[in-house]
């Protein structure tokens, strides 16, 4: 009769290791998945800034290529229907000008791509001390003041740290960051050739972003329909 060999199993140390060596995989394993899924949502958050960037300076290029002034209207009118008039205030300028680039949605709707367009600011009502910088559109131009006329108003960019506008005057070869249409003493009649638009925003980690782009003015001379 062949005698019985003893059983053999782990150890109550061998236990405890494998359940620490298991224990540190699964922390390994966590703390990647997390490092990743906190990649992507970083990730995410700058791409979604950055196309809000694109699309708020896609925006505004549009709106001054645009730009445009008229002698076929009453050139006595304190409001005049046509004008670009831009000055230079704290961290963004107040700027509003006439435009041909509204944007029609439908083919019969009651309406042209005329427009007035202003750039304003305004306090962001979701954060405390943020600034959002507003594209005003008054769709049909009148000689009324503009505070008195119905308007759309959109957010172009949120948590704007600061606004420059430049505009070049080829007849003096340099950038200005004023201009006026409607004054005598300013540059009536005349558009600038080229406009600077320069902004800085916060992105997703707290840090300053400026982005600069320009804008070529098409329309030169003012509209005159008159013989």
């Amino acid at each position: 009769m062949s005698a019985r060999l003893p059983q053999r199993g782990l150890t109550l140390i061998e236990v405890m290791i494998a359940s620490a060596v298991m224990v540190i995989m699964m922390a390994l394993a966590w703390r990647t998945i997390s490092n990743t899924s906190d990649t992507r949502r970083t990730f995410e958050k700058y791409e979604q800034r950055n196309h809000e960037l694109r699309m708020a300076m896609g925006r505004v290029v549009a709106d001054f290529e645009a730009a445009y002034l008229s002698r076929n209207e009453d050139q006595s009118q304190s409001h005049p229907r046509t004008m670009f008039v831009a000055k230079s205030k704290g961290r963004m300028p107040e700027i509003r000008f006439s435009t041909l680039g509204h944007r029609v949605l439908w083919a019969d709707a009651n309406e042209s791509e005329q427009t007035v367009v202003e750039y304003l600011q305004r306090s962001n009502p979701d954060k405390p001390g943020a600034t959002d910088w507003i594209r005003r559109e008054q769709r049909r131009p009148s000689n009324e003041p503009p505070d008195d006329l119905p308007s759309d108003y959109d957010v172009l960019l949120t948590d704007v740290q600061e606004v420059k506008i430049e505009y070049w005057n080829w007849k003096n070869v340099e950038w200005q960051d004023t201009w006026d249409t409607t004054q005598s003493d300013g540059q009536k009649g005349q558009l600038p050739s080229r406009v600077r638009i320069t902004v800085t925003v916060k992105d997703p980690g707290d840090h300053d972003m400026k982005l600069v782009t320009q804008a070529r003015i098409m329309l030169q001379e003012p509209l005159n329909f008159v013989q």
